[in-house]
């Protein structure tokens, strides 16, 4: 049987660049091309407009993918300035963070209209599923292209869902989008509850899509394929957290529940595909960062995507063996 290939993109800001240079070199070392290989993308914040990214429709043909995965991961270096822009008067007037979102939304917005234009979600050129978060329903929200392509309540400008997934709380201001029936939503990066969509991947295929026999998906009719950003866990230590409050806990406590969250999914693929007699069609991919590698997610200077590009290519190598049998090449 033909099995469905799934990619996951976990999120994690400028070190998108991780993932998208792996993506890079699988498709130069394999001969594959992202948006045809794969069947379904899942992606969160980062993850989210990556897959907006592979599977835009060019604009003179809109069965054919806009962008190479070489220009996806260009998207980082021309527009990763600006996307973190932080200039002097915003930080004034936000009182540098404490009062007010770190970035200013006119530079991110500004980059996804650019990239993205006026492309809907049910325009993609595959199923899949983008992460984000309602805070006025308080539920998950997922965008997800296969509902949009019948449903108009489903359907949302992909600039939007990239600015929705990736409005990452103290980073950027919340989104406030409109689906194609006028209907508006407020909503968080995803990675608030899901920063590794892998699981919800497998779900939504369990959920409502057939094998190529026409029988309802299982583990053993997929191959998911999980791409990571990198993580540095930071220590917190008793004799400091003891006597945080509010205001100290915020950053610590984004961290550990997106970290968490990426660490429990992973946990539960790995033991849902060792019941298959085929494991190996679940790969995970993804390091601690190396110390010449600022984990922030908003550290843009050049040097430092340089190092995730670095980090990127070095991943692939150390992983092509295992990519290899997992694109049976």
């Amino acid at each position: 049987m033909k099995p469905i290939n799934i990619l996951s993109i976990d999120g994690g800001g400028i070190r998108g660049i991780v993932p998208g240079t792996i993506l890079v070199q699988c498709e130069q070392e394999f001969g594959i091309k992202v948006a045809d290989y794969f069947d379904f993308i899942a992606g969160t914040s980062t993850g989210g407009i990556l897959t907006c990214a592979y599977l835009c429709p060019s604009d003179d043909d809109l069965t054919k993918a806009k962008f190479t995965a070489e220009e996806v991961v260009g998207l980082y270096f021309d527009k990763g300035k600006q996307i973190f822009d932080d200039p002097f008067f915003h930080k004034l007037r936000s009182i540098w963070g404490v009062f007010g979102a770190k970035f200013p939304g006119k530079g991110i917005d500004s980059a996804l209209q650019e990239y993205f234009g006026e492309v809907w979600l049910s325009q993609l050129l595959k199923p899949c599923l983008i992460t984000s978060y309602d805070i006025t329903n308080r539920n998950g929200h997922f965008f997800t292209q296969h509902d949009a392509k019948v449903k108009t309540d489903y359907d949302f400008l992909i600039k939007n869902v990239s600015r929705a997934t990736s409005a990452a709380p103290t980073y950027f201001d919340c989104a406030h989008i409109e689906n194609k029936d006028g209907e508006t939503f407020t909503l968080v990066d995803g990675g608030v509850f899901v920063n590794n969509p892998a699981m919800c991947a497998y779900a939504e295929i369990r959920d409502g899509f057939k094998n190529s026999e026409g029988n309802p998906a299982t583990a053993k009719d997929m191959k998911i394929l999980s791409l990571g950003t990198g993580f540095s866990k930071k220590h917190y230590l008793y004799q400091k957290a003891r006597k945080w409050g509010m205001a100290q806990w915020v950053r610590p406590v984004i961290d550990i529940m997106m970290s968490g969250s990426v660490e429990v999914d992973d946990f539960y693929l790995k033991r849902i595909f060792e019941t298959t007699d085929h494991p190996n069609q679940y790969l995970r991919i993804n390091s601690k960062m190396p110390g010449d590698v600022d984990p922030e997610m908003d550290n843009v200077t050049q040097a430092n995507m340089t190092a995730l590009k670095n980090l990127g290519e070095e991943l692939f190598q150390a992983n092509k063996e295992q990519l290899a049998r997992w694109f049976e090449v």
